[in-house]
This record gives structure tokens, sequence and C-alpha cells, in this order.
């Protein structure tokens, strides 16, 4: 008996197959890219991004650990999000979906619904501030801009309900996920309540909890993928609160830094939080609540920089050589500092007009000091994050760190020294797909609650050893901001 996990990522999709006891019998990956149409726009394509992947997956799997597909117990799915797709009566996708928040087109729609709503209005309402994560902006930046589109709109999908709308039928959604569709959520009842006609409630996915069974697989469905009819499928969540459940963070004080294309970070709390810094929702169980935050570029901030001053390198060899050129500058890369904000930046500072600087360059800089310091100023701005928690009175207690950046020694160091924090690293970091697969198994009994540190113990730590100029350094970076954002077109 196995159950079946499956997460849609920015660039790339991944599925896996695991047994009773935890163990992965079988995964499979697919790359896909992101889609940047002009500067601020960030999309996927739902039917091959999403699907398509989905498929390819699932057929891989079977496949590769010849599993028979009544064997698969339950499925599970993950994906980017918040994201925004129009779909038609049919469930047609209307045009690419709209990605989470480093998607900023929806700017003068959120200062609308501020100057109308308020913002400590929508605050109190929803437990968010308006930001480029919330998607309420985006479905009246659809209506504004796109009315053929909007005339056409019969539902309003994300990623993981679209999933689950091709595999069940069934048109629902998470309460996690949910939360981020400001000022159209609820947080206090936990329903949908918006504060002003942006969209008619029937538009929006039936809410659900990310452990509940949503549906089952359909004959349509199975015919594509593979799987038995009448498989049941969960509800499915966002993929960083699956990759924080991958690794075991379940209880309240205990964090997810999620190390991908960006920061993403998680922290289980017992009670809702109002900051309107960070992002907050409804946890996936109920009686339980989050606060996330997330830089805007940090993997991608790496693979730009390796795009572009590596070309020398080959390819597949590229970051291993920058790794070491890294290790070879002194920390504090000799007094560079990188403001990370090449795609403007989300937490803390909510300022999609903010923008990527190398400061305090000289002759003596080589490759190998400015990728330390890129390295160190994505910490840096983790950093603001993790000081912004313990503001507003949720100091993290324990850290797991998950992604492929984990891989990266200089960068978890790094964040480590700038944080103060011990970061676990639990044996198995497959991610979100993995959570997905946990989360399967519970809601089938073929797991029980806590049964994950079983299933993915600790296996090595990383502890702070900052450099005697890191505070001063951090310090700077934090006023180098607030010093040149007026030069970068923001407020």
């Amino acid at each position: 008996m196995v159950t079946l996990g499956v997460d849609i990522g920015t660039f790339e999709s991944k599925g896996v197959l695991v047994d009773a006891g935890g163990r992965v019998i079988a995964q499979a990956s697919r790359p896909h890219e992101m889609i940047v149409p002009q500067a601020g726009w960030a999309e996927h394509r739902a039917e091959e991004d999403w699907w398509g992947d989905f498929v390819f997956i699932v057929k891989a799997l079977l496949a590769d650990a010849k599993v028979a597909p009544q064997e698969i117990k339950a499925v599970a799915c993950s994906a980017i999000g918040p994201c925004m797709l129009p779909v038609d009566r049919d469930g047609r996708p209307l045009m690419n979906g709209v990605l989470y928040g480093v998607d900023t087109r929806a700017s003068a729609e959120i200062d609308a619904l501020n100057t109308e709503l308020g913002e400590a209005a929508i605050l109190d309402h929803c437990g968010n501030a308006l930001t480029s994560q919330a998607v309420g902006p985006k479905i009246l930046w659809l209506r504004r801009q796109c009315p053929e589109i909007w005339e056409k709109t019969a539902r309003i999908d994300t990623s993981t309900t679209y999933l689950t709308w091709r595999l069940t039928g069934e048109h629902v959604i998470d309460h996690y996920t949910a939360a981020n569709f400001a000022p159209l959520y609820d947080i206090k009842a936990q329903t949908w309540a918006p504060m002003t006609e942006i969209c008619p409630v029937e538009m929006l996915p039936r809410l659900m909890w990310s452990h509940e069974v949503a549906g089952h697989v359909t004959a349509k469905a199975a015919a594509e993928t593979g799987l038995a009819p009448g498989t049941p499928v969960l509800c499915g969540t966002i993929d960083a609160a699956a990759e924080a459940v991958s690794v075991g963070v379940a209880a309240p004080g205990e964090m997810m830094m999620m190390y991908g294309s960006t920061i993403f970070i998680i922290e289980v709390t017992d009670h809702l939080l109002a900051d309107p810094r960070l992002w907050h929702a409804p946890w996936l169980f109920p009686g339980q609540f989050a606060a996330m935050a997330g830089l805007a570029t940090s993997g991608t901030l790496t693979h730009w920089f390796r795009d572009h001053f590596a070309r020398d390198l080959p390819r597949d060899q590229a970051f291993a050589t920058l790794t070491q050129e890294a290790l070879a500058s002194p920390k504090g890369a000799k007094g560079l500092i990188c403001l990370p904000y090449f795609s403007g930046e989300r937490t803390p500072i909510h300022d999609p007009q903010a923008k990527g600087v190398f400061f305090g360059l000289d002759l003596t800089h080589g490759r190998g000091d400015l990728y330390r310091a890129v390295l160190e100023g994505i910490a840096a701005g983790t950093a603001h994050v993790t000081e912004t928690y313990t503001q507003a009175g949720a100091a993290p207690r324990l850290v797991r760190a998950v992604g492929g950046g984990t891989k990266n020694g200089p960068w978890m160091q790094a964040t480590s020294d700038f944080t103060g924090l011990t970061q676990e690293v639990a044996g198995i970091t497959l991610g979100a797909s993995y959570g997905d697969a946990y989360l399967a198994a519970l809601a089938v009994g073929l797991a029980q609650p806590g049964d994950i540190a079983r299933w993915n113990p600790v296996a090595e730590r990383v502890t702070p050893a900052p450099a005697p100029g890191y505070a001063k350094q951090y310090e700077v970076f934090k006023a180098l901001y607030t010093s040149t954002r007026h030069l970068m077109g923001s407020r």
C-alpha cells in the first residue's frame, strides 16, 4: 500500500510514491519555465505546466515502481500559490495562471482597495495586509484590464484547485490557501466574506481543510493519468505548507525555512498574529494558525548570477565552482553588500519597486566576492524576516531547513550566522511532494499524527558562527535600503 504526492513548483514539478513506513519507492520530476511576459509579471500555463506535469509524473512513477494503480490508496497535490486562474464554465483556462507574490501587476488595484476599504480594516478582517501575494487585487486587475476574459469567467482557480478539479471534478480550496485571497476571506470566521464586490462568492472554490478528502479520481482522469478510478484525492495545499509538513514542522514555535527559487518561511502558531509585515493564515488543521514570510528572489538570484557571471564555466559544474570561489572569499565579502531585491521585495518591506544593489565595490573584488555577497545578501534579507517574527512576538524555537539550497554550504552557514538560529536539516529533502504523500497517508489511516518524525528524522545541524563584522554589516544592509528607496521609484 502506497500514497502518491505530487508538487508543482515554480520551475520544476516533483512526485513520489511512499509506502506506509515513509520509504520512498519511486520519484520523478519534470522541469518547466516561468513565463515573464513583461517586467513584474510571472505566469504558468495551467494545462501544460500544472496538469501536463502531473500526468507525466504519475505515469513515470507507475512505470518506475511497477506499482499497480490500485495499490495507491490516496493522492495529495500541492503547488505554487496563491495563484489566480480564470476558467470558463467547462473548467478551461482562459489565460495563463498568474503566479504568487513574484507577480506584481496589481499594484494599482492594491492601492485602490486600500483607499476604499482602509488598511487597518483589511488587516483586521483578513489577517493580512494587501501585498503582491494577495489574490483579490489580481482578480480586480482581471476585471479592469481584461473585460473580454472576465465576461467568460465562471470560476477563479488557484493551482491546487485546478489540479484537484481535473482529478475529481470538485472545485475546492484549503483554508491556508484561501487566506491569501484578501480581501475576500474572513480569517476569524474562516469563511468567504468579501469586503467589497470584486467577484461573486459563487466563483470561488468550496472551503476545506488540506488533509480532507475532496473527491475521487474520475474515469476521465483515470484514463489520462493511469490512476485507478475512485482513488481518494485530498484537497491539497500550497507547496510551502506541504514542504513544512515533510520535515515535521507541526507545533507552535516550529519554523520551516525553504531554500528555493525564493526563500519562504512558515511558523506554526497557536493564535492568529496580526502584523502587516508578515502573512497569516489558518494552518492545515483546525485550531492552528501560521505566520508566513518570503523573499522575492533567492535561488532565482543565484541562477541569475551563474547565467551572467559564470558563462565561462560548464553549466553542470558552475555552481560547484562558484561555491568554492565564495568560500575562498572571507566572511563579509571584503565589505561588499548586496541588496537581493532583484524582483522587488516581499516581506518584511513589501516593496515591489525595490531594486537590487551591489554596494562597496572596489578593485580588489572578484567573482567569488560578488557571489559570497549575493549569498550573504539573501541571508541578511532572511534575518530581516526572522527579526520581524521576534518583534511580532513569535520568535522561533526550532528551525527546519528544506529545499535545494540546503546543499549550498556557504548560503546555509551565512543564514545561520546572520539570523543567529541553528538550522536542522532532515534526512529526506524531497520537499513538498513527500509532505503530500504523508498527508495522503494520514487521510486514509496509513499514518498517524507525529509519524513524520519517524519517517524523516533530523540528519544534520548548521549552527551560527558569525564573523565579527556581521552585526555592523547587517545594520548597513538595512540602512542601505532605507536611505535609497526614494531613488528606486518607491513610495
